[in-house]
């Protein structure tokens, strides 16, 4: 059975059914309680976990270090970074710490943490509170990444997380949050490392996920009406990526088109591009085209932050161009 819920409720969802599973999981963050957090996601579980809440100071570094011990004695922890961009403050704990610690102990010490962290443009928060930095994560052996599009796979990649024992990083785009879409009830799991066919196609593949999966969807039903058949791919995991989807998916069209918010130069976006051109180049009737924000940081303003990011517009535009229609 399914029913139709908002992205943050999803996440809420599997939050629940992790606390249940789980009696020795917790999450802690920065204003976690007040108003079930800065986006809403906890407002239904306090009343039935709250003695699971911790409240922290604005001190990244030292909760998150925290979170790495209580994860490799306990767990699974879950900690709310309020933006992604205050990653950059617990860098040495996630990057150092929490990605290597299995491996440096030859597999005795566990690390189900799960870092949840809100990103992305659209509600002109200005350019220290709307980096897309999963590319940042995704370089360091050790951590998963996923950024999920609906809310069906946001419950389902977190409920994954919850139930492994590897440090996962889940970045939230901030305009999903109200997001509605069907979603299982009850247990519902996602693999990491699968990504999801949105729409057939015979043209062109685009590839993109979170928030610019429905621009690539809204780009796709304008270019149908266009006699242009665009097939769209949403990766979800980012680390471990399905790189045998992306090249099925190339194959079938001859030509790929990769869209991400985040800033061009040594993106994801980048990544899927080079492994496309180095495994399915004979594939190809053209070469692999990328879109992605300019290598500037992000405008308050809201006229320019819409011009920043990649638009349904924009993807139209280049897919007419990798067609000769231009």
């Amino acid at each position: 059975m399914t029913r139709e819920i908002a992205f943050r409720d999803a996440i809420a969802e599997a939050l629940a059914e992790g606390f249940e599973r789980h009696p020795e999981m917790v999450l802690m963050g920065e204003d976690i309680l007040a108003q079930g957090g800065v986006f809403g996601v906890h407002r239904g579980l306090l009343p039935r976990f709250r003695d699971r809440f911790l409240e922290t100071p604005i001190a990244e570094p030292g909760f998150m270090g925290m979170a790495v011990g209580a994860a490799m004695t306990g767990g699974p922890v879950v900690v709310e970074i309020m933006f992604a961009d205050f990653l950059t403050t617990c860098m040495d704990e996630i990057v150092n710490q929490a990605a290597k610690m299995r491996y440096m102990t030859g597999g005795q010490a566990r690390m189900p943490l799960v870092i949840r962290a809100a990103c992305g443009m659209g509600r002109g928060t200005a350019a220290q509170h709307t980096q897309s930095l999963e590319a940042w994560f995704v370089h360091v052996p050790g951590l998963k990444v996923v950024a999920p599009s609906t809310p069906a796979d946001a419950k389902g990649l977190l409920a994954s997380a919850l139930d492994g024992e590897d440090p996962v990083l889940m970045f939230e785009h901030k305009q999903l949050y109200a997001l509605k879409g069907e979603v299982p009830e009850g247990r519902h799991r996602v693999p990491l490392g699968r990504a999801r066919l949105l729409r057939e196609g015979r043209d062109l593949t685009i590839i993109a996920w979170a928030a610019m999966a429905h621009r690539a969807l809204e780009a796709a039903e304008a270019l149908a009406a266009e006699g242009i058949a665009a097939e769209v791919l949403d990766p979800r995991s980012l680390s471990p990526l399905d790189t045998g989807a992306i090249l099925a998916s190339v194959r079938r069209t001859g030509r790929a088109l990769v869209v991400d918010e985040a800033t061009l130069r040594c993106s994801v976006g980048s990544e899927i591009a080079a492994t496309i051109g180095e495994h399915a180049f004979a594939a190809l009737k053209g070469p692999v085209r990328r879109l992605a924000s300019p290598h500037a940081p992000k405008p308050f303003s809201p006229v320019l932050e819409a011009l920043s990011a990649p638009g349904s517009a924009d993807i139209v535009a280049m897919a007419r161009a990798m067609l000769g229609r231009g």
